[in-house]
């Protein structure tokens, strides 16, 4: 690797930064649209958590940090529960969480990560994150809300988010170069001029919108059984900063594990998702599609993501844009949420089949299988049923089963084992 990328011309990394912004963008404000947080608080809390992060690490590692999509499901069944401040204090309790493993990295070794969260775990936990959510991407592409309220015509709805769903998978397979890393914001400029074709864009809030306003920026609050109803979240996302910071490293050709750090790329994402939730934001994680534009333009000057985080912070601020993110139609979301829930499941099933568990050994059936059905099918350990009362349910509940049925049952390294084995002659 050469150090070209290092002595551009500084126009060409600021608009570096701006292509990795646009990249990400996508993904980025999906999210609090889905949760009903505010896009341009998410914009500015990325921005922000990004600027924490190269500060944290010394400005050695070219990433971008958004919103996690891990946090989709119990931010919308907390904030139901609890409220919107008592969520934010559980978001802030995350990325603690990352700061705790860190610390835990530091001290320990990355071998502790494995003992604590190995393939087995990580793997059901991630594909119950992408199927829980599954109804929510079906509803609201048939023009429903989350919960299953009819808000447009299911006829009109359809005719939005197919060809929504339609242009992003085909983006997504046969783009080229950097619009093949764009296939989300692809299908919402299809879907959004579907959507005024069929008159279900509410222009009024645009046009009111004033063109400078701050964020609405919410204040923690915290209360323990949000924050123990959210915290268990943080196990999942934290394997998926780990993955995409090897990924990073394989493009780039370094090692950040060793340096700067596993230990401090994670309390770089625990410092950015506590300043998120500090100011009303969703969690943060370091984001694919970024990796993917680094490799593609071979531009690994972490200074363009300071750059891109600069932009997001403006943009923040602009009151008429964030206005126009809100106006998106709720069947444009479904139906890219149909491809990127069902990618999640993708991603745990992969990870399952890349390290070979073996689900005929009962200790590794047992595992998934409760994971599963613990994650997706609804189980509810405690009570629950009011804003005092606590809970254990979905992808909360069966991370902490997952890890606790890991923990306990004999041969949690046997998957590695089985690894070793395959690599002699």
């Amino acid at each position: 690797m050469t150090q070209q990328e290092f002595n551009d011309p500084l126009w060409r990394t600021i608009l570096s930064g701006a292509q990795m912004l646009f990249v990400a963008f996508g993904a980025l404000v999906l999210m609090p649209l889905i949760t009903g947080l505010d896009p341009n608080v998410a914009l500015f809390t990325a921005g922000l958590g990004t600027l924490l992060f190269q500060i944290v690490t010394g400005r050695q590692v070219p990433v971008f940090l958004a919103s996690s999509f891990a946090f989709i499901t119990p931010i919308i069944l907390a904030k139901g529960q609890f409220g919107l401040a008592a969520t934010m204090g559980g978001v802030m309790a995350a990325g603690f969480v990352y700061t705790f493993l860190g610390l835990a990295v530091k001290i320990k070794g990355t071998g502790f990560i494995d003992r604590l969260l190995p393939p087995v775990v990580i793997g059901p936990v991630i594909i119950s994150i992408g199927l829980a959510m599954a109804p929510i991407a079906a509803n609201m592409a048939m023009g429903k809300s989350g919960d299953g309220v009819q808000l447009i015509p299911y006829q009109t709805a359809m005719l939005i988010s197919m060809p929504a769903l339609l242009t992003t998978l085909i983006v997504a397979v046969f783009g080229k170069g950097i619009f093949r890393l764009v296939p989300i914001i692809s299908g919402v400029l299809v879907g959004f001029a579907l959507s005024f074709y069929f008159g279900v864009v509410d222009t009024k809030k645009i046009a009111d919108a004033a063109w400078l306003a701050l964020p609405h920026f919410t204040a923690p609050e915290f209360n323990w059984q949000a924050i123990l109803f959210i915290v268990p979240v943080a196990l999942a996302p934290a394997i998926e900063h780990i993955g995409g910071v090897i990924a990073v490293g394989s493009v780039t050709g370094r090692d950040y594990l060793k340096k700067p750090g596993l230990h401090r790329t994670l309390f770089g994402d625990g410092i950015a998702t506590t300043a998120a939730g500090l100011f009303g934001g969703p969690p943060n994680t370091t984001y694919a599609e970024v990796t993917g534009a680094v490799m593609l333009t071979k531009n690994y000057n972490p200074q363009i993501m300071i750059w891109a985080s600069f932009f997001a912070i403006t943009l923040a601020f602009i009151g008429k844009f964030g206005a126009l993110l809100q106006s998106i139609p709720v069947p444009v979301m479904g139906g890219i949420l149909c491809l990127l829930f069902g990618s999640i499941a993708a991603v745990g099933m992969n990870t399952l089949i890349r390290h070979k568990i073996d689900l005929a050994e009962a200790r590794n059936l047992v595992i998934v299988s409760v994971t599963l059905v613990f994650g997706i099918g609804g189980v509810l350990i405690g009570t629950g049923n009011g804003p005092n009362d606590f809970g254990l349910k979905g992808i909360a509940l069966c991370a902490v089963t997952a890890i606790a049925l890991n923990l306990i049952l004999p041969g949690n390294d046997s998957w590695k084992n089985k690894q070793l084995d395959d690599q002699l002659p």
